[in-house]
């Protein structure tokens, strides 16, 4: 069983190997734009259909004024880097949406989504540039083309198992374990790795944008206060909020460093 589920990581491996241009490193993902936006396009327009889209407000206004700040930025990193033409197939939309959820997200290929429920918690523009270069973040390094990447790898070490394992009884207990094994021991670290990558990307891009990222620390002090308790980490598909504050105090002024590379010295 385990030489099968090994083959099918190494073929799915190599075929899946990409750059991730922020950090330099090899990435777990087999599907290409062409895939994922034009579904994540579709889904964007269904959801706004269904949802209560605010406009001409000054709310609206100012989370697509803070998405351009923040997707220029991105764009003056990348080419500045080595990766002009990175985000061509990228199609910048952003919309407040009535809803009191304390949320915001980001598809795949830049269709952005704040929910009026956290405009609270940011307090003003360089709030929502937290959360804006967070959220932009997770599209620009493909971490949901590489949730799917890892979420078929998961499928088929369960199926290779069941194939192996001719027992049913040792069949059952494999899929007890395999299922929470590979959820806590795997998809979840999997996951706060990319909430913590995002959180690292987007506060340069906020600081080469112009925003303070000594205020995204001061956002995470506002979301613990607002959230109450929370699973363990290890539970959790996301870092704790201690460990987020903790990150971004650190991370601040090495994200000012790099926006003085672009000129940017004063924060908003």
């Amino acid at each position: 069983m385990r030489k099968i589920i090994l083959i099918i990581a190494v073929f799915f491996g190599v075929l899946a190997c990409k750059t991730n241009p922020f950090t330099g490193q090899k990435v777990l993902n087999f599907y290409g734009n062409s895939q994922i936006f034009p579904m994540a396009f579709a889904q964007y327009e269904e959801f706004l259909k269904e949802h209560k889209v605010v406009t001409g407000t000054a709310d609206a206004t100012m989370i697509k004024k803070t998405g351009q700040r923040i997707a220029a930025a991105a764009e003056r990193w990348l080419t500045a880097n080595g990766y002009p033409g990175y985000l061509k197939d990228y199609k910048w939309e952003y919309k407040l949406v009535e809803d009191e959820t304390v949320n915001a997200w980001c598809m795949p290929g830049g269709k952005i989504v704040f929910y009026t429920g956290i405009l609270p918690i940011c307090k003003g523009e360089t709030g929502v540039a937290v959360v804006m270069g967070h959220e932009v973040a997770h599209a620009l390094a493909n971490h949901g083309a590489q949730r799917m990447s890892a979420g078929t790898l998961q499928q088929l070490g369960a199926v290779a198992g069941n194939v192996a394992i001719q027992d049913p009884e040792k069949r059952q207990l494999f899929n007890q374990a395999y299922g929470i094994g590979s959820q806590v021991g795997v998809m979840l670290p999997f996951s706060r790795s990319h909430e913590t990558e995002a959180d690292r990307i987007g506060l340069q891009i906020m600081a080469i944008a112009g925003y303070n990222p000594d205020e995204a620390a001061e956002l995470w002090r506002r979301m613990k206060e607002h959230g109450g308790a929370a699973p363990p980490e290890f539970l959790s598909t996301h870092p704790s909020n201690e460990t987020r504050i903790r990150n971004l105090t650190e991370w601040a002024p090495l994200a000012k460093q790099e926006a003085a590379k672009f000129g940017v010295t004063s924060f908003q």
